[in-house]
Formats: structure tokens, C-alpha cells, sequence
């Protein structure tokens, strides 16, 4: 494992440097509004965001294991760390954060990156729909410029009955505000038809609709307010204090009982992160014809969720909006993403005093185009038409992201992911029983100068065993022998296509040769593979049945079958 932008240097030359000069600057223009937006949202201040996305953009770009990833704060942690600040404080999401930092790093360090892509796809999207629609429940407030009695109520039902309540309380004003910054923003890609503005490359297409909708709102707010007008449109300095100034580092304490508090909302974190910085590195290679190192991805994530909460930031991640205009823009080392973080830097030392004439509406309206690009809903209702199995894991996982929370969601979001992996691999293990002859020709295990063995002797059975002996099968195995309920004088049990056999498949085929022995039945192992082999010696299982009765191929096990049979006439 190495960091991706090592072997990016080595041919690095000028005109790869013009591109992500380039991109850099763009997808730093890109990732300002959103980055105090995701602040706000977050229960954080606006530079917090800002500095997260700073501070995590370029370690990710340093460290990471993709050449394009672009990092920072994402919509996806919105609610997951409102819930942590609400619960611990600031000081909670700190200890939370760095915890979820050493978790990725740990992951990383023991390869368990490949793990995580096989999280199934109907959690992922459950969570994210799910997040996408508690995103936009919570700026509906400021999106409206409701009133509200006192705070809004934390969970998703009580909240939405608050707004019933106070619905004739919208401000026009806000109002207007928010909803013009949704339409503006979903109505600005159009220009990107505009390939030619007086015969030359049209510069409206580099700009971000988010962008766009903060300075005409901003702007506008401000000429209205001159004149009288929209005086109670709430704007960014009207509750955060600005400072264009970075913080000085803090390392957060740590005691056992706050990490023991924190255990759980930390691996939250870890695991979203995980997941969707990886969904993002993927998607990534995918357009630029690339293969990300996933390992070291999760250890530059991991570095950099260490480093965030020392600077006063929040928990990060690859982001997938940032990333493709990366991509789209020519970026394709990482140091487009260092200058997008020097771009930030210059844009927060310089530029932030301005942040607070921005509407609190218009970055309500931001959030609430993240919302929808993030729900997914044509992927969600293509889901509907798959498996049963797929439709319940899809939609308790969005119930529960929506009504209870992320770390919950996740949980048994994985619970289930488990449970129907450990059910799928059960109904591809399959047992069934010979009692007259077997086919040569259907055998690879069958040597071909013993055909004369192929016929099952009288009084011996056979029993094929196809797939893992786990304890999702093993229990199946002994209830079909049962149903059958037949007394042979040897049973033999062929394993040449069992891959893998656990602690519960070994002590239930120990159990089922002592109950044979006592019924004077003799068992014997036929095609036992090296790794399940060895598995079986190291637990004493050629004392318990015998080495003689572990045969590598069936003609040699029914060989043994008719020595046995012919001693017991």
C-alpha cells in the first residue's frame, strides 16, 4: 500500500498540472457553499465547515489511495453528527470523531477494505434515501422561515407535527428566498447547453448553480433590505459570530467512560465514511479507467478524521458531487485536490467576513438539492421490483434511518445483511442421498480404473454434501436423516465439494458419528479436501472416526464400505 499521488509524480509534467490547476480551482469554488452549508446543517458553525473540508481535502489527496478523490464534509453526516453534538456536545463529536478515525485506519492497516463493498446495495440506498429525507425534514424551517414555538423536536414524526403546527407562520419573504434558490440551482444546468457564448466556450458552465443561488440571494437580500424590505430574513451572522481565522489545535481528551459512550456513534461514523468514500472511489475509477487502492483510502480517511476535530472540524469523507467535477473538469492526479484545498484556505482567510450576509433560506435551499441528488428515488423504486428479501432489508433500513436513527439503521442495516448472507449461502449448500449407484462420468473425483466401484453395495448409503458445512446447514443435514429414518451398516458422507467447515458443522458431524457408532453404524468421509482435511485432523477427527474411514476419493470410500460389510456378515 501506497499513496496513489506517488506514482502520479513520477510522470507528472505541465500539462497535467494546467488541468488540475484548473479543476483544483473549480472544485474549490464548488465545495465553498456547500461546505458552510454542510456546517450549519450539521450543528457546527460555518467555518468549521469550511475548515473540514480544508484540513480533510488535503490529507485525503495526500494519503489516499485514489488519484481523483475529492474530500470533505458530506450531507450524508449531517444528521448523524446533529445527533451526536445534541447528545455529548462539541466536545463528544470530537472524541467520536478521532475514535472513528483510528477505526478507518485500523481497517485500512488489516486490509478489510474489500470488506466493505460487500455491504449489500439495498442498505446502502435504504440509509442514504433515508438520510436524504431527514436532510431536507430539517431545513424545512429555515427553508420557510417557519416560526417555531421552541426548538424543533429532534425525531422526524414530532418534527413534521411541529411544522403542521406553525404553517401559518411562513414568512413570504424567506419563503421566497428559499424557494427561488431551489429553482435557480435545478434550473442552472440548462446553461450547459450554452457551448458558445459570442463564438467562444460559454464560462457559465464552470460555475455551480450553489454558487450562483448565494450570490443573487445574498446580493438581493441586501438591496431589499436597503430599501426596507426583508428585514426578517434571518442571514448567517445573524447566529454565528465570522471568524476569518484558523483555530488554534486542541487534541481532544480521553477518558475509558467517554470512549465507552462514544464506542458506538464512533463506529457509525467509521462505517458511513467507509462505505461511501469507497462507493465514491469506485464511481471514480469507473469514469477515469482506474483501479483505486481501497486499503489505503481507508487509512487516508482515517488520518484525516484523526486530524479534523484537532483543528475544530467535523467527521469527513470522499465526496461523490466534488469528485465527479473533478473528473469533469480535467482533474486526474491528486494534486487537484491539494489546490482545492489551498483555494478554500485562501477563499476562508479572505472572502469569509462576506459568509454572513448569506440567507439561512438559501442555504436551506442548497440542502435541500443535496437532499434530492442524494435520495436516489429511481434507484429506491427500481429496488421495489426486486426479491422480497432485497424490498424488506431496503425498506427497514429507511424506516429506521428516518423514525430512529443512522446508528441504529446501520446496525441493523448489517444484522440483516448477515442474516441474508448466512440464509443465501444455506439454500446454496445442498445435501442428498444415493442408495443405489452413482455415475462415473458425473464424478472428478471418481478414478477412472476403478469403475467397477461405482454400484453402492447393500446397506450402505451414501450422502453428498454440496456447499459450506456451517451452522446454517448442518442442523438441515441431520433433520434429512432423520426424515429418512433408514438403518444401514455404513453411511457414507461425501465432502469433495464442501469448501469450509466451522466449529458447529464439526460438532455436529461428531455427534452424528458417536450417534451412528451406537447404533452399530460406521461412518466414513469420502473426498475431504486438504484445507477441510487439516480442519478435521487438528480437531482430533481421525481418533474420533478413524484415519482409516477418511478416504480422498469415493471409489476408495466404497472400497472401505465393502471391507466394512464384508467383516460384519
Amino acid at each position: 500500500m501506497k499513496p496513489s499521488i506517488l506514482s502520479c509524480l513520477r510522470d507528472y509534467d505541465r500539462a497535467t498540472f494546467t488541468k488540475d490547476l484548473m479543476s483544483g480551482v473549480i472544485v474549490g469554488i464548488v465545495a465553498l457553499p456547500l461546505a458552510i452549508a454542510f456546517g450549519i446543517a450539521s450543528g457546527v458553525t460555518p467555518e468549521q465547515g469550511i475548515i473540514t473540508a480544508i484540513v480533510a481535502g488535503l490529507i485525503i489527496s495526500l494519503f489516499g489511495g485514489s488519484r481523483v478523490q475529492i474530500g470533505g464534509p458530506t450531507g450524508a453526516f449531517i444528521v448523524i453528527i446533529a445527533g451526536i453534538i445534541q447528545q455529548y456536545g462539541t466536545t463528544g463529536l470530537a472524541i467520536a470523531t478521532v475514535l472513528a478515525g483510528a477505526f478507518l485506519i485500523l481497517l485500512g492497516v488489516f486490509r478489510l477494505g474489500t470488506i466493505i463493498k460487500y455491504i449489500p446495495y439495498p442498505i446502502v440506498v435504504g440509509f442514504t434515501s433515508g438520510i436524504a429525507l431527514t436532510i431536507f425534514t430539517t431545513q424545512v424551517k429555515d427553508l420557510l422561515g417557519l416560526t417555531l414555538a421552541g426548538p424543533a423536536p429532534a425525531d422526524f414524526l414530532s418534527k413534521w407535527a411541529c411544522y403542521a403546527h406553525a404553517f401559518d407562520t411562513i414568512d413570504p419573504w424567506s419563503a421566497l428566498v428559499g424557494v427561488g434558490s431551489v429553482v435557480l440551482i435545478a434550473c442552472w444546468p440548462m446553461l450547459n447547453r450554452l457551448k458558445y457564448v459570442g463564438g467562444h466556450a460559454s464560462a457559465l458552465n464552470k460555475i455551480p448553480g450553489s454558487l450562483v443561488a448565494i450570490i443573487v440571494m445574498t446580493v438581493g437580500v441586501l438591496i431589499l433590505k436597503q430599501y426596507g424590505l426583508a428585514s426578517s430574513v434571518d442571514t448567517i451572522g445573524d447566529r454565528f459570530r465570522i471568524q476569518a481565522s484558523l483555530p488554534s489545535p486542541v487534541v481532544p481528551e480521553l477518558s475509558w467512560d467517554v470512549v465507552r459512550q462514544l464506542f458506538a456513534p464512533a463506529v457509525t461514523i467509521a462505517v458511513l465514511g467507509a462505505i461511501e468514500s469507497l462507493l465514491s472511489a469506485t464511481v471514480a475509477d469507473g469514469v477515469i479507467g482506474d483501479r483505486h487502492d481501497s486499503n489505503q483510502e481507508l487509512i487516508a480517511q482515517g488520518i484525516a478524521n484523526l486530524a479534523c476535530p484537532i483543528f475544530g472540524g467535523i467527521p469527513a469523507t470522499g465526496a461523490i458531487a466534488r469528485t465527479m467535477t473533478n473528473i469533469n473538469n480535467g482533474g486526474r492526479t491528486p494534486v487537484a485536490g491539494i489546490i482545492h484545498a489551498i483555494v478554500l484556505l485562501l477563499i476562508f482567510l479572505i472572502l469569509m467576513p462576506y459568509a454572513q450576509y448569506i440567507p439561512m433560506a438559501c442555504l436551506a435551499g442548497v440542502l435541500v438539492i443535496v437532499a434530492y441528488n442524494m435520495s436516489g428515488w429511481r434507484t429506491f423504486r427500481q429496488l421495489l421490483k426486486n426479491p422480497k428479501s432485497d424490498i424488506s432489508v431496503l425498506l427497514i433500513t429507511f424506516f429506521l434511518t428516518v423514525i430512529f436513527d443512522l446508528t441504529v439503521a446501520i446496525e441493523v442495516g448489517l444484522m440483516l445483511a448477515c442474516l441474508l448472507c448466512m440464509r443465501r449461502m444455506a439454500e446454496t449448500t445442498q445435501v442428498s442421498v444415493l442408495t443405489d449407484e452413482i455415475d462415473p462420468s458425473q464424478d472428478v473425483d471418481f478414478e477412472a480404473t476403478n469403475l467397477e466401484h461405482f454400484k453402492i453395495p447393500d446397506g450402505c448409503e451414501v450422502y453428498e454434501i454440496n456447499g459450506p458445512f456451517f451452522f446454517g446447514i448442518a442442523n438441515r443435514f441431520e433433520e434429512i436423516m432423520g426424515r429418512i429414518g433408514s438403518r444401514p451398516k455404513v453411511r457414507i458422507i461425501r465432502m469433495r465439494k464442501v469448501p469450509f467447515v466451522d466449529s458447529t458443522g464439526m460438532h455436529n458431524l461428531e455427534n452424528l458419528i458417536q450417534m451412528s457408532r451406537s447404533e452399530g453404524i460406521h461412518v466414513i468421509l469420502s473426498g475431504v479436501n486438504p484445507k477441510v482435511h487439516e480442519v478435521l485432523m487438528r480437531n482430533d477427527f481421525g481418533r474420533i472416526v478413524g484415519e482409516e474411514n477418511i478416504q480422498p476419493h469415493i471409489n476408495l470410500a466404497l472400497a472401505r464400505a465393502s471391507e466394512v460389510l464384508a467383516q460384519t456378515k
